[in-house]
Formats: C-alpha cells, sequence, structure tokens
C-alpha cells in the first residue's frame, strides 16, 4: 500500500509509454498530469492506466521512509537506468 502524501514515483521515474494528456510519455522528474494535490493518481483504477505505473509495486527498498527519502531512490535509480541504456 502506498505511503498517504508521497506521489514519489509519479514524479522521479520516467514513462515511456503513452498516458492520457501525455502521448509522449513523462520524463523524470516532471510531476504526472494525474497526481493529484493530495499526492494520489487520478486514474488509480483506470484501464488508461499505464502498465508501467500499475506493475509498480510500493516497496520499502523504493520507497524508504518517508516522500524525500522516496524521491532520492527513485531518482537515483532512474539515474542508473539511464547510463545504462547509453552505455
Amino acid at each position: 500500500e502506498c505511503r498517504p502524501d508521497c506521489g514519489a514515483c509519479c514524479v522521479a521515474i520516467s514513462i515511456s509509454s503513452s498516458i492520457p494528456g501525455m502521448p509522449d510519455g513523462k520524463p523524470a522528474g516532471v510531476r504526472c498530469i494525474h497526481l493529484l494535490e493530495d499526492y494520489r493518481c487520478a486514474l488509480y483504477g483506470s484501464l488508461s492506466r499505464p502498465k508501467v505505473c500499475i506493475d509498480f509495486e510500493p516497496e520499502p527498498e523504493f520507497c524508504g521512509n518517508s516522500r524525500e527519502e522516496a524521491m532520492q531512490i527513485l531518482s537515483s535509480l532512474e539515474g542508473e537506468r539511464r547510463s545504462s541504456e547509453i552505455h
């Protein structure tokens, strides 16, 4: 279950697939347009929610102990992923 008031995964990671309203996906570090003010996903439970979002499971390894820690962890993982794509 997601931590209330977090939404780090909806900001820190990139999404390469099309999202309603974001046909080219979402770059890392950019807030998803479907992230509500209370950090919940407006597409949660919707068939239009991207597969990458559906498949993401909140785990302490990724989410840490706070929103700030989750942002650091996910941003670091995103940087590692991009670096491996370049090499």
